[in-house]
C-alpha cells in the first residue's frame, strides 16, 4: 500500500490528527443537549475506523522477525 516507512509515518500522523479532531468534536456534541445523536454515532464510528487504520499502519512499521 505505502512504499516507505516515511509515507506510513506521514499517513499515521494524518490519521492521528483526524482521530484527535473527531474526539474533540464528539466531546463538544456530547456537551450539547440539542446535539443530533445520529451525528454523534456516525462520528464515533468514524473514530473507531480511524483507530483500526492507525493500528494496521503501526503494525506495518514493525519489522518481521522471520527474516
Amino acid at each position: 500500500m505505502f512504499d516507505s516507512p516515511e509515507k506510513i509515518a506521514q499517513r499515521l500522523a494524518e490519521l492521528r490528527t483526524e482521530h484527535c479532531d473527531l474526539d474533540r468534536a464528539i466531546a463538544a456534541l456530547n456537551n450539547d443537549p440539542c446535539a443530533d445523536q445520529l451525528q454523534v454515532r456516525r462520528l464515533k464510528k468514524r473514530k473507531l475506523l480511524l483507530k483500526d487504520a492507525i493500528t494496521r499502519l503501526e503494525s506495518e512499521l514493525i519489522p518481521d522477525l522471520d527474516a
